[in-house]
Parts: structure tokens; sequence; C-alpha cells
């Protein structure tokens, strides 16, 4: 996090966080020798990046006449391709690696095998359902954005925190090699992310923070006894648990 106060650093790290958050791609690929680890704070910048384009498919869908069941099935579907799924691959194979597996060895082979399971087919099933049912409720294009800005953004503030408390659960994994998380990145990440789901209101961002924090503990704890750590496939799970929450807040607070 050093040097953070130098503006190019600054902005190296969010183009880091889109680059490797998203499917976006920026004209420059030299992010001034920063690792994930360093910017991982800015990931909420994906996140709003990802909100955004979800939010312009859902306007121009209403627009056009659709009706708020598709329009929302759109969305979803652009926020899916504009980061490659990135986060549902790691929810389906948590679910598959921890209810597949008897030993940590064998959930963490489960975990690297790019089939699909029973459990993982079900929790992305889940995942879209809820997903598409929650926005289908709000109230129109403004805040669908708003919506979409307080789950993406809050959602991804978690993941500094998630790998400065977790040690790598693999010593070759992606997240092993992002490198070690300092408190000080972390705490960042998560404040961002906390300032997003003011999009919800006070009462619901009251409301969001305190689920989020609840998810946060219990999916850590579930990951200690399964695995023993994190891997980049329980930040991408946490992902999609924070966004489902903070989604189901908004949809009782701006609907």
């Amino acid at each position: 996090m050093s040097g953070l106060s130098e503006p190019r650093q600054f902005l190296d790290d969010i183009g880091l966080s889109l680059v490797f958050f998203t499917r976006l791609r920026l004209p420059s690929s030299d992010f001034g020798g920063r690792s994930l680890a360093d910017a991982i704070w800015a990931a909420p910048f994906a996140g709003l990046a990802v909100a955004v384009i979800g939010a312009l498919v859902y306007a121009i869908t209403s627009r056009l006449g659709l009706a708020s069941g598709p329009a929302s099935a759109l969305t979803l579907a652009a926020t899916m391709l504009a980061t490659g799924c990135l986060h549902e691959d790691g929810l389906s194979d948590i679910a598959d690696g921890f209810w597949g597996g008897r030993t940590r060895d064998r959930k963490l082979e489960i975990m690297r095998d790019s089939r699909i399971g029973a459990y993982g087919a079900a929790a992305l099933g889940a995942s879209l359902l809820i997903r598409w049912s929650a926005l289908s409720e709000l109230a129109g294009p403004g805040h669908v954005f708003l919506a979409l800005l307080a789950a993406h953004a809050a959602s991804r503030g978690l993941f500094g925190a998630f790998m400065h408390l977790l040690p790598p659960a693999r010593a070759d994994g992606l997240s092993a090699g992002a490198g070690s998380v300092t408190a000080e990145t972390a705490i960042i990440g998560a404040a961002l992310g906390a300032v997003a789901l003011l999009a919800l209101g006070l009462g619901g961002a009251i409301v969001a923070l305190i689920l989020l924090a609840l998810l946060f503990a219990a999916f850590r704890a579930l990951c200690l006894s399964q695995i023993g750590g994190q891997t980049g496939d329980t930040i991408g799970a946490l992902q999609q648990l924070g966004e489902i929450a903070v989604l189901l807040v908004a949809s009782v607070c701006l609907s």
C-alpha cells in the first residue's frame, strides 16, 4: 500500500483491478509493478464499472419497452459478461469442492477441476434466480443502478480483508501468487465498499453492512474448517454471496 498517495500508483491500482476483475481492457497494461495484493483495495472500482454496464443495459431495455423480468435477466447477463463469469466460477467450484470431497486435499482437487458437478450447478442456479428476482422487484432504472452499485462495490470491498485474515490454502494457487495484503489495504477496500452501501439509504446501508459482516464471519469460518484458508475460488464465492445479500436488502429498500 506504500506509495498510494502518488497519483500514478493510485491510477495503476484501479487499472489493475479493472483488468483483473473484469473483461475490460485498457490501452496500457503497465501498472508500475503493482501486485494484486497492492491493488486489491481498488476492487470496488471494478464493481462500479460492472454496475454501470448492468444499469445501462437495464435502462436501454426498459426504454425499448421490456418488462422488468426480461430487462433484469439481460442486466444480469451483461454483468456476467463484463466479468467473464469469474466469480460465478468460484461459487460453483466451492460448492462442488466443499460438499463433494471428504478430505481437504480432495476438496482442493475438485475445486481445480474445470468440470461442474451437481452441487456447483445447483449453487449457480440459486444465485442466478435470487439475483434476478431481487432485480425484478426494483422500481426502475435509477433504483437498479443504485442496487447494482451497492452490491457490486460492497461485495468486492470484502476481498482485501478476506485475503488479509486467511492464509492461502495452497502454496501455488492464484491467491498465494497475489501476495500478502496489508491491514491498511484491507481497511481502505472495506471502507470504499461500505460507502457504496449508502446508495441504499442510511437504513438500508446499516442493514446491508450487518448482513455482510455476519456473512463474512460465517464464510471465513467455513473456509478455515473445509480447506484451512482461502483460494481464488473462495474469494469469488464470497463476492457472489455478498452481491446476493445486498441485492436482497435493495429489493426491500428500493422497491
